[in-house]
């Protein structure tokens, strides 16, 4: 997909993300601390199940399953040194391979990039040049296995968030969407806010900007106005299915349902977010009930 081709989509209406991964595959048998994206590989029937009930539900665009098929955050969950190179192509491959079989034609694959497991200095230990080295080689692996727009979600700085647009730039010409994680009031994790993040995002060539995960879509009304305030491009919300209560064996419930979600959802339509989906503890029947919330709107 060009990026003319994405921005032409966003002027349909709105355009519909999945929803939570993580935390449906801990429902469906996904042992707690288990890497996802190695456990997926050998459970392909599970994925499959979800995503197709997300294509089911309304998603336009299915999230490949590779948030951290990267060399660093593989190498923090027991890939030796050697066998990196191999691991990360192959992994890339396989889950998007997975996720394509089930969009078909009805749906667009994203390659989906997060974090490392580290940071980037002066927050961490990793320099500009290794976290970009990291993340081409990703993004390599996720253009040959045919992804049709890139996804940098869930981030927690703009230094970071930059690097992975450097390291799109330098492999290909797909859209890039990035989202960063924040506060109700806009605040990041390591200083500065999202409303500078984003405009800066947009200007460097993001094709949709905005924020997912952490807090519900009933917090953030105020976030997303002023965003679409300071950008021209389309703005993204992906939040959580409201904040969770943690229960004593580390479980995280969360407690919006499906109807709410959608209700404060079209809020944030109204607001200016024109390319929605769901974060933590949303499954495929809060993106049915949002479909059914906001595709008669304009965007």
């Amino acid at each position: 997909m060009t990026k003319q081709e994405f921005a032409a989509l966003t002027k349909k209406g709105p355009v519909i993300l999945d929803g939570a991964t993580g935390s449906n595959l801990l429902k469906m048998g996904m042992p707690r601390g288990t890497a996802t994206e190695l456990w997926v590989e050998k459970h392909p029937e599970v994925i499959g199940e979800l995503q197709k009930a997300y294509l089911e539900a309304g998603s336009q665009i299915l999230y490949a399953p590779t948030f951290l098929a990267n060399r660093i955050g593989l190498k923090g969950h027991g890939i030796p040194e050697e066998a990196l190179s191999d691991r990360v192509r192959s992994l890339n491959r396989t889950l998007v391979g997975y996720t394509k079989k089930t969009a078909g034609s009805a749906a667009l694959v994203a390659g989906d990039i997060g974090g490392t497991g580290s940071f980037m200095q002066p927050n961490g230990p990793l320099t500009y040049e290794e976290l970009l080295a990291c993340y081409t080689e990703q993004i390599s692996c996720l253009v040959e296995a045919g992804v049709d727009v890139l996804v940098v979600e869930t981030m927690i700085s703009l230094d970071e968030t930059m690097v992975v647009l450097d390291a799109a730039a330098s492999v290909c010409d797909l859209p890039v969407l990035a989202s960063l994680t924040c506060e109700a009031d806009g605040s990041l994790f390591f200083g500065g806010n999202i409303f500078d993040a984003a405009e800066i995002l947009a200007e460097v060539g993001a094709c949709a900007v905005g924020c997912n995960c952490s807090v519900g879509p009933d917090q953030l009304e105020s976030v997303i106005s002023t965003i679409s305030s300071r950008i021209s491009v389309p703005v993204i919300a992906k939040p959580n299915a409201g904040m969770p209560v943690i229960t004593e064996s580390g479980e995280a419930l969360y407690s919006m349902e499906p109807e709410d979600f959608a209700s404060h959802m079209e809020k944030l339509q109204k607001a200016g977010a024109s390319v929605l989906g769901g974060c933590c503890g949303t499954d495929p029947s809060y993106i049915r009930a949002l479909v059914e919330k906001v595709k008669g709107n304009n965007p």
